[in-house]
């Protein structure tokens, strides 16, 4: 079967996988479009295609999607989820701003299980084939605004965005009585964006959980359960993980001490960041400076 990004009939403006290295682009692909009027005939594809609309004006679009063809009015922030193996056409009428994300059956299953505790099936994604859900969508124009930012701590932030999304959808699909999905109910996109821009800013002080949790609106502990749920670390740790990768992209300053780097990246000492560093990295940050020269 065919990929979706095979019959694109223009070029992206933003690809998560030219930009963000694999273990963040693994969960899934990003990309953005504003294309012009075009037409896609209908093929089968072997990913799950989720398009979410941010065009603001409501506009025309045809859609056929297993032998069913519909004409129709596109809404701001409507979403569309097309399963892998359904053969799916567009024609649009106007020029597109559309977020597309493609998943990875086999391993978007793998994500549910291990990741959410559950089975979702692809019968599960054909239920329930167009929807509106604020949060998703602003789980998704999350991803793409870190992308469009780039650069410090890009794959850390990325990643932990992207499970926010993938949570968002699972819960939309997925069984009722998984702990993530009810986390994830009460830890809106918006939210895990203000903590993010609160470790961004800050990283390099003295933060401790009540202060992420404030910033969330939570309690101390009710935050940490559910920040644990759906991103996967606990809070200090994701703040640890995004201390060394900023650490690592100052380190390509080779005339900056590294007892510098280590204190301006929120670690005691340099033995402090050389232990975190090494464990993150596999080596030490002098040995990781050594190699970035060669």
């Amino acid at each position: 079967m065919k990929t979706y990004q095979d019959t694109y009939p223009s070029e992206p403006l933003l690809r998560a996988s030219d930009l963000v290295r694999p273990k963040a682009a693994a969960l899934l692909n990003l990309e953005f479009f504003e294309a012009e009027p075009a037409y896609m005939a209908p093929n089968i594809y072997d990913q799950h295609h989720i398009l979410v609309n941010l065009k603001p004006a409501p506009h025309r679009v045809e859609h056929w999607r297993d032998g069913e063809y519909r004409d129709f009015t596109l809404m701001p922030n409507e979403i569309i989820v097309t399963p892998a193996g359904v053969k799916s056409g567009w024609r649009w009428h106007e020029t597109s701003k559309v977020i597309v994300v493609t998943l990875n059956p086999e391993r978007l299953e793998a994500f549910a299980k291990s990741e959410v505790g559950i089975l979702l099936t692809e019968q599960q994604l054909q239920d329930l084939p167009q929807f509106e859900d604020a949060d998703i969508v602003t789980a998704a124009t999350m991803l793409l605004n870190a992308l469009k930012l780039g650069g410090t701590g890009s794959d850390v932030m990325f990643e932990s965005l992207a499970r926010v999304f993938l949570i968002k959808l699972i819960q939309k699909y997925g069984d009722e009585r998984s702990d993530a999905a009810e986390f994830s109910r009460a830890y809106t996109a918006d939210q895990h964006r203000r903590v993010l821009d609160l470790l961004a800013d800050r990283f390099g002080e003295d933060i401790g959980v009540e202060e992420m949790a404030n910033e969330a609106g939570l309690s101390s502990s009710h935050f940490s359960r559910m920040f644990k749920a759906v991103i996967g670390d606990a809070p200090y740790q994701f703040l640890t993980r995004y201390r060394a990768e900023r650490a690592a992209e100052m380190l390509t300053d080779l005339a900056r001490p590294v007892i510098d780097i280590a204190l301006a990246c929120g670690f005691s000492d340099q033995p402090h960041l050389t232990r975190v560093f090494k464990q993150i990295h596999g080596e030490t940050p002098r040995r990781w400076r050594l190699a970035q020269q060669g």
